[in-house]
């Protein structure tokens, strides 16, 4: 039996969101393009009951673990954990992550600086992880930017590494390749085949991962885990509309993808993929007591 869909949104006068309690989906996010016209920023379904649908987290908290983790599971604390795995790989929190689990709506607010929270509970052993843990999300407009902040607290050691999965559209052509891209990287993760990191991080200069210095996105595709070096994730603008986007956060990396299917670049702002089994990797254990926090803000504004 479904819980009932809800549907909220919030304001101000330079964006407009809507967001729904299955996933916390960002279902809309209305920007104003250079001829005045308002333009949903982010690839979205017309109704609410078309995501009960969605297999690509279109708009949602992914989690407990967004990317990819290896070997069936992870051990912690001497006790290994097993995962629903496909080929060997768990994928964005196993085979019914947060991104298709209802969540509460805890607080909405449209004041000076508007924003809408939601919760969810996930108890200990959902998808193999250990620990009761509690997942606050906070969507915060202020001025020209959209500030998420997911944070999480349990009650045994258990680890987390959450992320929000919109797939951002700047203009209405079926293609993202016009789009000008910098990123605030100078390193990828090398990975295999099958997209699970080697371990080895990788210079990107002179490569096709290269956008230390903003240019057209062209013929690359990105399914890529790019190290950061500062707060500065991306820069991504559309010629066609005049609308820019800039990303900072303060994780270590940024998952950046562009579908197959249809046009759209998401970046996923998180820790490195499949943490739990390279201890040489930044850690994502979180312990009882302590508070997990993944802070991105998305802004928005016009090339001049």
């Amino acid at each position: 039996m479904h819980q009932p869909l809800e549907q909220v949104s919030i304001k101000n006068e330079f964006l407009s969101l809507k967001v729904l309690n299955y996933g916390a989906r960002i279902q809309e996010l209305l920007f104003r393009d250079k001829k005045g016209n308002w333009q949903n920023m982010v690839v979205g379904l017309k109704g609410p009951e078309e995501y009960l649908k969605d297999s690509v987290s279109l708009g949602a908290c992914v989690g407990r673990f967004a990317g990819r983790i290896s070997s069936g599971g992870f051990t912690l604390d001497e006790v290994f954990y097993p995962l629903h795995n496909e080929a060997g790989i768990h994928l964005h929190g196993g085979k019914e992550g947060f991104a298709y689990k209802y969540w509460e709506i805890m607080e909405v607010s449209n004041g000076n600086v508007p924003y809408i929270k939601l919760s969810y509970s996930s108890p200990h052993l959902e998808e193999g992880y250990p620990g009761d843990l509690r997942v606050n999300l906070t969507y915060q407009l202020e001025k020209n930017s959209l500030k998420i902040t997911h944070e999480a607290t349990t009650d045994r050691n258990t680890v987390v590494n959450l992320t929000n999965h919109s797939y951002f559209k700047l203009d209405e052509e079926n293609s993202v390749s016009h789009y000008e891209l910098q990123l605030g990287s100078k390193q990828v993760l090398e990975t295999h085949s099958d997209l699970l990191p080697t371990g080895k991080l990788l210079d990107i200069d002179q490569t096709e991962w290269d956008f230390q210095e903003l240019k057209a996105i062209g013929q690359t595709r990105f399914d890529t885990p790019f190290t950061l070096h500062s707060n500065f994730v991306a820069r991504v603008s559309s010629p066609r509309s005049g609308i820019r986007m800039q990303v900072t956060t303060n994780q270590p990396a940024v998952v950046v993808f562009t579908p197959p299917w249809f046009a759209g670049i998401c970046f996923e702002t998180q820790n490195y993929p499949d943490t739990p089994n390279i201890p040489a990797f930044p850690s994502c254990l979180l312990k009882a007591g302590e508070t997990y926090l993944n802070q991105s803000i998305f802004t928005f504004d016009l090339v001049p």
